[in-house]
């Protein structure tokens, strides 16, 4: 075994491989940018090192520095964990050039896979049965339109060189086939490096399902069983399962045979997963209806629930592996045991089609780990996430008997989950795992568009329950602020020290006006000895309450006793209660508010970002959803639309500027009529 490795990564995955390293008593190196100096990840290692500034191509896309780093703190091997340089067959080479075992396939094994057109020939040529499509060199605009025509609509366009949705459109009729294959080719390009692409049949309801794969340097390669990732958002996966529901064990030989054929067919080493698309009903049908999409060289991000139903450390397969031994086990060795569930918790807001959140965390607080539950992250409370790095926080695993068990086991998980300062998904993960079509397993990579009005519904109003509780908080921290003027102060016992709402002549009393998007409701608290009344809008109410010692909050109202957690950034209060967060800002009425954009002048960034297209110019006269700016964000392409008929006024940036978030991208004016 391994004396030390460095893990060229960051975040969850390099956490994940240190815990592993540190149980076999293999030292650790980190590696981080000049953003990450204080990263969970940098703590937990033996050693770390900083190599660059926060932007990945001058840090962790440095293979150079990563290199020399490696051979000066005495490392035997990289473990490139997944996205980086994890799939970089040159990094690979320069590794072994360096003296340095690569945690991973051989480069020529990476290289036969990294580019999809590439890998579906080899595919094809093994007989593995494949989408139709093109998946040529010649990448003229006029001939992939050609042949998007001849394969038929709707027509997926994806990135040749790429993966995780970067660089893919579904083109549903030829006269949009143009301006989506220039989307494709420059999203491609900023991602990877690489603006080719390759066409496909897009299949209206396919199911995503991948196969684990590990072979050694002897020979021998194994399958690990399957997971389904159908559920997901913008090509990127959202849950994932293992085993995949309705699988027949006749559907998984012929898929995990495949596989394996797949990777000794390119002298595989490794972890590796072979990912198919299969139509609907898989378990039911012959095996011929399943079809090869790609493989990824690496370690997956949904690899947990793989380990959570057999029992195994894919991490210690890769690390004994990579060192020249056997596999740890044969084909007849390997047993399903239970279901497992993987749900991806990340600074996104679903609200505004799941744009990534920026800022910092400033409370989280997960369920507690056990047999049934793990969690895998690389964020901690106090850390910012930044726009140089996908905005996962954690991925959320959970383990039961079987699927329904998991599945309660998932709802009660992502309602213990809480995370203020970003936006998240957490909520929407546990509206998904609650709906009828996934707890079915009516499983297909549509079902979060065909079921989201029952996914995105408005957000949930605070009724006298959340507004008691919110008061409460608000009460307790302005009793606790007096008491700290008091002690404070020259005279510990001055009546103006007093937290009581003590007014002459008047009842004593506090008015607090919660709002909550565009709806406020006053909570009047009158004092009463060891104790508050509330004006509640359904009514008057009797309330105590207190702090506990793990931070939550205890009220009683009148006889229900009501347990949540209420944190409060600046004026905003977020209220955890019975797995639904509510967010209400304090409204102090003495402030007059003023909305710049209530009359649609400006369009502002909705987050950081670079502009990469402009694509109207001052004084043009367009329709409502005519797009006027692409804007770049986490490699990824946001388009600015015109909100109705108006006219742009002027345009504050050129192609090529960088934008912070909330920063006025033009001027525009609606139409009057």
């Amino acid at each position: 075994m391994f004396k030390k490795i460095l893990i060229a990564n960051r975040g969850e995955i390099a956490c994940r491989v240190i815990k592993t390293a540190q149980r076999l008593g293999v030292k650790t190196v980190a590696v981080y940018s000049e953003a990450d100096a204080l990263a969970r990840h940098v703590g937990l290692a033996d050693e770390a090192y900083c190599i660059g500034p926060a932007a990945a191509k001058d840090s962790y896309l440095r293979g150079d520095k990563i290199l020399e780093t490696a051979k000066n703190c005495g490392a035997q091997a990289v473990h490139p964990g997944y996205g980086f340089l994890s799939e970089n067959a040159d990094f690979a080479e320069d590794c072994a050039k360096s003296g340095l075992v690569f945690i991973g396939p051989p480069p020529a094994a990476i290289r036969a896979m990294g580019s999809k057109s590439a890998a579906k020939d080899i595919m094809g040529k093994a007989g593995v049965p494949l989408v139709p499509g093109y998946h040529g060199e010649a990448q003229e605009a006029a001939l992939l339109q050609k042949e998007a025509d001849k394969i038929g609509y709707p027509v997926l366009i994806k990135a040749s060189a790429g993966g995780g949705g970067k660089g893919m459109r579904i083109v549903e009729k030829a006269a949009d086939f143009a301006a989506a294959l220039a989307s494709c080719q420059r999203e491609s390009k900023a991602s990877f490096g690489d603006e080719r692409v390759l066409l496909e049949k897009y299949l209206t309801r396919p199911r995503h399902i991948e196969i684990q794969v590990f072979a050694d340097t002897q020979g021998d390669a194994l399958y690990l069983f399957e997971r389904d990732c159908s559920v997901q958002r913008r090509h990127q996966k959202v849950l994932e399962e293992a085993p995949a529901p309705g699988m027949s064990q006749a559907r998984r030989n012929s898929m995990g045979e495949a596989a394996v054929a797949a990777a000794k067919a390119i002298g595989y080493v490794g972890a590796g997963t072979v990912e198919f698309i299969a139509e609907p009903g898989d378990g039911k049908k012959s095996a011929g209806t399943f079809y090869f999409m790609e493989m990824n060289t690496r370690l997956q991000v949904e690899h947990p629930v793989t380990e959570m139903i057999t029992g195994l450390d894919l991490v210690e397969w890769q690390l004994r592996v990579a060192c020249g031994e056997p596999l740890p086990r044969a084909q007849d060795e390997l047993a399903i045991n239970g279901h497992a569930l993987e749900a991806r918790i990340y600074a996104e807001d679903p609200d505004k089609n799941f744009l990534p959140s920026t800022g910092r965390i400033t409370h989280l607080a997960a369920p507690a780990e056990s047999r049934h539950v793990r969690i895998d992250t690389g964020v901690c409370a106090g850390d910012a996430i930044t726009p140089f790095y996908d905005p996962m926080i954690a991925k959320l695993i959970v383990w039961d008997l079987d699927r329904p068990s998991a599945l309660a086991r998932m709802r009660g998980a992502l309602e213990q989950f809480q995370v203020v300062g970003v936006s998240t998904n957490t909520e929407f993960l546990a509206r998904l795992v609650s709906c009828e079509a996934f707890a079915k397993a009516d499983l297909d990579t549509g079902l979060i568009e065909r079921n989201r009005a029952e996914l995105m519904p408005a957000p949930p109003l605070a009724g006298d329950e959340v507004l008691a509780l919110a008061a409460l908080a608000e009460l307790l921290a302005i009793e606790r602020r007096a008491k700290e003027r008091a002690a404070g102060s020259g005279d510990p016992f001055s009546p103006w020290g007093s937290c009581d709402g003590w007014r002459l002549n008047q009842d004593n009393h506090h008015i607090l006006i919660f709002r909550q998007g565009d709806r406020e409701q006053a909570v009047t608290a009158h004092y009463r000895p060891g104790r508050f009344e509330l004006e509640l809008p359904g009514g008057r109410h009797s309330l105590t309450g207190a702090w506990q010692a793990d931070g939550s909050l205890t009220a009683w109202l009148e006889n229900a006793v009501l347990q949540a957690n209420v944190v409060r950034s600046g004026q905003t209060l977020d209220v955890f209660f019975r797995g639904t967060r509510y967010q209400l800002e304090l409204h102090d009425p003495a402030l007059h508010e003023i909305d710049t954009d209530a009359h649609g002048g400006n369009l502002r960034a909705p987050m950081p970002g670079k502009i990469i297209a402009v694509l109207t110019k001052s004084g043009a006269k367009v329709e409502k959803g005519t797009p006027l700016i692409i804007l770049e964000a986490m490699k990824m392409e946001h388009t600015i639309v015109a909100p109705g008929r108006g006219t742009v006024k002027e345009i504050h940036y050129k192609v090529g500027e960088q934008v912070n978030e909330g920063a006025e991208l033009l001027g525009f004016e609606l139409d009057k009529d």
